[in-house]
């Protein structure tokens, strides 16, 4: 027998064995990083390299035990040619008119088509970055985009009228809002069937998870699911397209989860303003690319050079869609240039070759040797044109074919047997023609910030001594200093807002004003007082959803008379101060109303104090706010109160070509739990919250309010 010692020994060493053994049974010399497999170290290790990862692929499928019969399922043929993703905000002011009360598909899609060719489907984000201003979860707020789900059914019917497929968002971190009752895949199964969506992307996912899948299929309304992040791989055989934040090396990579299964649909995103890159490795991947131009309230746009790139790159994959899901795919087949790169794929009586040039000069020449078979014709899709293949005596099985490649550039070559081409096939040849007379290098290609204009504020008649209720607030100078608090984006020109002395959005804000003297509400309109205007205006705004939500039979909760009036729109607080002979504050006469002369970080000083606000609700249901004389320690030098941590409180609007939004001030006492990704707190008085706007049954919420200021004499 073995002593102990012999047998722990024996034991460690079987331990290290084993765990070897794992780590050398699934051996490369190309491991992939993430998403994406690396290339040949050099064009002389290509055959190496290819034998390399289709040996890694076989026994990968082995380990995974896969079965691709999901990939058959004609409801989800779509995926494999989605080509171009838009990422589109419920905000977008292309896809909703609010003065017209309705959806506007026709008008968005058009602006696509013509800025890039049109879109295969979009992403409808309803969630972030309002999702937690309030306890409405990811399901309430869909529900409350205009019209209802009726409404939202409607607006996905449009899409489908237009050819584009439809996906929302799924939010896993959503745990901290109003519990819905159901598990998240049923709650997503019922909306989708609802609505008559085509799909889901899993934000922050790492694949979405088999429920989801199999909740859809009970209900007979089929989802395409598509994970933000890196899926484990036998997720493979549910999740039928991938989000990629893909790497950009000079020799490109190659999809991990297009190269294990051929018909998977990886959806390219260069996640910022520089696009030219990842076109590349979609086009060399036969992949799809995300427009993420307009995400979460700041412009990632394309410059002219990429929206035509992106234009050509998609006109031919859309075009060869049948070849791209080639199980016969050779990803970085040899080329004759330095820095020149081809993915071959090889059909019956066709092949694609689509390549890319990531040389930072224009090549000429030379630049692929093909098998040739008597019978076959090449085509320069890029230029629109027929390829004369030239030969050599010796080796008359073998074809080069010349043709030019732009700096930084692409190229596509088709050879084909088929005769005569299909009038699809020339269609294509012609566009391509007419499109290549004018070089992708003529086109602009710096990237521009989207100016903003700040919404007018009408002044108001002025007042020579305080309108009840309201305080002195004398005119001089301010240093307003101010800084937005929205968790992406970092410190880019273009995020957040631009005010009107400045000449790009920014984060932060630092400006010297001559503020004219005005009177300003002591305290937020309350509920009582908002039942003054509706009993003598008998306001009703048109569109009423979620239009006080709180009240009940057309008033508000008895004990409520004295707690600030929420769940009204800018647009209802607007006419309030119109009937009052008031208009909303400017943000910075709000902040020195705030913080007096003295740059204090709240309206009492310089340190936190929990008795000048209400205590935060950190539960999945707002309970409501605190009356508005309940904390006079809140109180600012010169005498406003509840300006911190009760409610939001509207201030000044503004808007882009694509976005409107609006100032919020003061935080409000719900603090949602569980994830960064919730609308962020702003309770100091150098900070603010950037509310993206879209229509008043989504924009109303429990815990934003107002006051109102009337100019001075």
């Amino acid at each position: 027998m073995l002593q102990p010692t012999h047998r722990l020994c024996l034991a460690a060493g079987l331990v290290v064995i084993f765990a070897w053994g794992r780590l050398a049974a699934q051996d490369t010399a190309y491991p992939a990083a993430d998403a994406q497999i690396p290339g040949p170290n050099s064009p002389a290790d290509f055959k190496a390299w290819l034998a390399d990862v289709e040996h890694w692929r076989r026994e990968r499928l082995i380990r995974i035990g896969y079965d691709g019969s999901e990939y058959t399922r004609p409801e989800l043929k779509w995926t494999q040619r989605n080509f171009v993703c838009v990422q589109m905000m419920i905000e977008e002011r292309n896809f909703y008119d609010p003065l017209a009360g309705r959806y506007t598909v026709d008008r968005y899609l058009d602006g696509l088509n013509q800025e890039f060719g049109g879109v295969d489907s979009v992403l409808v984000w309803d969630t972030y970055p309002n999702l937690g201003v309030d306890d409405r979860n990811q399901y309430d707020r869909l529900r409350d985009l205009p019209g209802g789900i009726r409404g939202v059914r409607r607006m996905v019917a449009d899409f489908h009228r237009r050819g584009v497929r439809v996906l929302f968002p799924e939010t896993p971190w959503d745990e901290g809002t109003r519990e819905e009752g159901v598990p998240h895949w049923t709650a997503q199964a019922r909306l989708m069937a609802a609505i008559g969506a085509d799909g889901l992307l899993g934000d922050t996912l790492d694949g979405v998870p088999r429920a989801f899948r199999d909740a859809a299929d009970r209900l007979g309304h089929p989802l395409a699911l598509q994970p933000e992040g890196l899926p484990p791989d036998e997720a493979l055989a549910w999740n039928a397209m991938t989000w990629g934040y893909w790497s950009f090396p000079f020799v490109p990579m190659i999809s991990r989860y297009k190269w294990l299964e051929h018909r998977h649909m990886p959806v390219v995103t260069s996640g910022g303003r520089q696009h030219l890159d990842g076109l590349q490795a979609a086009f060399f991947n036969g992949a799809g690319y995300a427009d993420q131009e307009d995400v979460i309230g700041f412009h990632n746009g394309f410059t002219p050079r990429e929206r035509e790139a992106l234009r050509r790159i998609m006109r031919i994959e859309r075009a060869l869609a049948n070849l791209l899901v080639s199980p016969r795919w050779e990803p970085h087949t040899p080329t004759l240039q330095y820095g020149v790169f081809a993915s071959k794929f090889p059909g019956e009586q066709q092949t694609l070759w689509t390549i890319i040039n990531r040389n930072e000069y224009d090549l000429t020449g030379s630049e692929l040797q093909v098998p040739f078979q008597p019978g076959t014709r090449y085509y320069d899709l890029w230029h629109g044109g027929e390829l004369r293949p030239e030969f050599d005596a010796r080796r008359p099985s073998v074809a080069t074919l010349a043709f030019d490649l732009e700096a930084r550039g692409f190229g596509a070559v088709l050879a084909t047997a088929a005769h005569p081409l299909s009038g699809s096939l020339r269609a294509l040849l012609a566009e391509m023609h007419w499109r290549a007379r004018t070089r992708l290098a003529d086109y602009a290609d710096q990237w521009a910030f989207l100016p903003q204009h700040m919404i007018e504020t009408p002044s108001t008649p002025p007042a020579r001594d305080a309108p009840p209720g309201m305080i002195f607030i004398p005119g001089g100078a301010f240093d307003f200093k101010v800084e937005g608090v929205e968790v992406a984006g970092g410190d880019q020109a273009g995020v957040d807002v631009q005010y009107p002395w400045e000449d790009s959005p920014r984060r932060h804000h630092d400006h010297r004003l001559t503020i004219r003297p005005f009177y300003i509400d002591r305290y937020p309109v309350t509920n009582a007082e908002f039942r003054q205007f509706l009993r003598a205006t008998h306001y009703h705004p048109r569109d009423d959803q979620n239009f006080l939500r709180d009240w009940r039979e057309g008033t508000y909760p008895q004990e409520w008379a004295a707690k600030p009036v929420t769940w009204v729109s800018l647009e209802d607080a607007r006419a309030y101060a119109r009937w009052a002979g008031k208009r909303l504050p400017h943000e910075w006469e709000w902040q020195y109303a705030a913080q007096g002369r003295d740059a204090r970080l709240y309206p009492w000083g310089d340190v936190w104090n929990v008795a000048a606000v209400p205590l935060p609700d950190k539960g999945r249901k707002l309970r409501g706010p605190d009356d508005v004389t309940a904390h006079p320690p809140g109180a600012s030098p010169f005498g406003v109160a509840d300006l911190v941590g009760n409610v939001w409180q509207w201030t000044d609007e503004f808007e882009d070509t694509h976005t409107r939004f609006a100032v919020l001030r003061g935080g409000s006492y719900y603090q949602p739990q569980g994830s960064l990704w919730y609308f962020p707190a702003a309770y100091r008085l150098d900070q603010h919250g950037k509310y993206l706007l879209m229509a008043p049954s989504v924009d109303r919420s429990g815990t934003i309010g107002f006051r109102c200021v009337v100019d001075a004499r």
